[in-house]
């Protein structure tokens, strides 16, 4: 992992109220260039809120997101996207009726730098290569989850937000997509990623952030998370008698 002097992403004090929830309470993180961040925490904790804000579906309430040093809070997805920002979803929805290579042929043309990506070498380098010519309605879980990280990463993200993308994934298929999002940060991409599966998170992150009720609880490598009282009572509840 290369690092450069500032930060890819400044979050600073980020809040996202739902009525009186604070789904997101004041999360301040940093992720640079060639860095795979882990975001981990109990269902709730806010995770997918933060990748939500961060890639423009919902606009933050208060605090600050700057992009390669750019305020960028608030701004739509489609903005986003042509400033290098992009992202998967828990449950992809690509075009159903479209071919596998149709769908990543209209990311590429949308993308902001559409020279830089070509629909078959993409497709086959996430394991599509035989199906590039099938409708998208035919594909497996998951691969319809390769399908929507090929179509986020046809745009040239420079951010790359993850979510949940190995929920469903057998061992190969996880050994496989682990190897590729550590290709992407090799490449310079900037990873945030949200997972539940813990084995697949210490494959690939330089490190992790623990969430807890929208707020950031630990920072560090997953190993030395396991072993702070803080965490440890988030996942597995106190150890003190009531």
């Amino acid at each position: 992992m290369s690092r450069d002097a500032k930060p890819l992403l400044a979050v600073n004090g980020l809040v996202k109220r739902f009525g009186g929830f604070h789904a997101l309470d004041g999360l301040t993180f940093n992720l640079h260039s060639g860095e795979i961040l882990g975001l981990v925490g109990p269902n709730g904790s806010g995770k997918t809120t933060c990748i939500n804000v961060i890639s423009g579906l919902y606009a933050p309430d208060e605090g600050e997101i700057r992009f390669h040093g750019r305020r960028v809070g608030g701004l739509r997805s489609h903005r986003l996207v042509h400033a290098g920002i992009n992202r998967t979803f828990q449950i992809p929805k690509p075009f159903q009726s479209l071919t596998v290579r149709e769908n990543v042929a209209i990311a590429i043309a949308y993308g902001h730098n559409p020279e830089s990506a070509e629909a078959g070498a993409l497709l086959g380098s996430l394991g599509l290569g035989a199906l590039i010519d099938r409708p998208a309605a035919d594909l497996n879980t998951a691969q319809q989850k390769m399908l929507d990280l090929a179509r986020a990463l046809a745009t040239g993200p420079r951010l790359l937000l993850i979510d949940e993308l190995a929920a469903g994934l057998n061992p190969a298929e996880l050994d496989t997509v682990a190897e590729r999002l550590k290709e992407l940060a090799r490449a310079g991409i900037g990873l945030l990623v949200v997972e539940h599966l813990m084995g697949f998170i210490d494959q690939i992150t330089d490190r992790v952030i623990v969430m807890n009720a929208g707020k950031e609880i630990f920072e560090g490598v997953l190993a030395d998370a396991a072993k702070d009282p803080r965490v440890v009572e988030v996942f597995l509840g106190s150890d003190d008698a009531t």
